[in-house]
């Protein structure tokens, strides 16, 4: 595992950019997984304005690890729509490259990446909860691949209020995620994180024990693994 501190968002948003770009300008297909979220949106807007009309980076194939539907609606979910928003549209990403995780193919995901030489990287955020991609606590188990998981309970607030803008009526019954498994096949990992509120979960996710109470903790175990985050995320680390 390695560490990068950066000073700042502005600075690690830089940083993992510079990393995707790395993996995006390969002579040969390259499968990305990549996250949502407000986390990388800076790190979006520098690499919308490298990659934007260049045709050197077409060869990179870009996959969403999951997928919340919008209840009535067909077409895009919550996480494809906001990575149009955040990267695909304002990059000019072709559709053909862009690969999508939903509830009618999950079944068939893990083989369909396999087939298709498997991911070279996934690059995801980290919640303050210690979740990543859709496992949070209590939800996915470490053996899972990608599975399909009912929203009831608390977690209906939690959908509604942290993606549907507050809309109840939108809360789909359930939603997609490469599950730990699936995510720990990568072949590299990049982890952001940014923010002192973050820096309770990333100190559990490197220093504590591997628990599913804390589904990060099992990514500590991956054999390349890169954590970007700034210094008030790691504020609590100890080693």
């Amino acid at each position: 595992m390695r560490l990068i501190v950066t000073e700042d968002f502005e600075e690690m948003s830089r940083v993992a950019a510079q990393h995707l770009l790395g993996y995006m300008t390969q002579p040969r297909r390259v499968n990305l997984a990549i996250t949502a979220g407000s986390t990388p949106k800076r790190m979006y807007e520098y690499l919308t304005e490298a990659v934007k009309g260049k045709a050197y980076y077409q060869q990179a194939y870009f996959y969403n690890f999951d997928e919340i539907p919008f209840r009535g609606r067909s077409g895009d979910g919550v996480t494809i729509t906001n990575l149009r928003n955040l990267f695909f549209t304002p990059a000019g990403i072709k559709e053909e490259l862009i690969q999508k995780l939903t509830l009618d193919n999950f079944k068939q995901h893990d083989q369909k990446i396999d087939h298709e030489g498997g991911l070279d990287l996934v690059l995801m955020g980290l919640g303050a909860d210690g979740h990543f991609c859709g496992n949070l606590p209590n939800t996915t188990h470490f053996h899972d691949t990608t599975v399909e998981f009912p929203i009831k309970g608390e977690m209906v607030e939690i959908v509604a209020h942290g993606e549907l803008g507050g809309d109840f009526s939108l809360v789909p019954d359930s939603y997609v995620t490469m599950g730990p498994k699936s995510i720990m096949a990568a072949k590299n990992l990049i982890v952001i994180v940014s923010g002192e509120a973050k820096a309770q979960a990333l100190k559990n996710m490197l220093e504590g024990p591997v628990t599913e109470n804390v589904p990060a903790s099992v990514l500590q175990l991956h054999p390349s693994l890169i954590v970007i985050a700034d210094k008030a995320a790691v504020s609590a680390l100890t080693r």
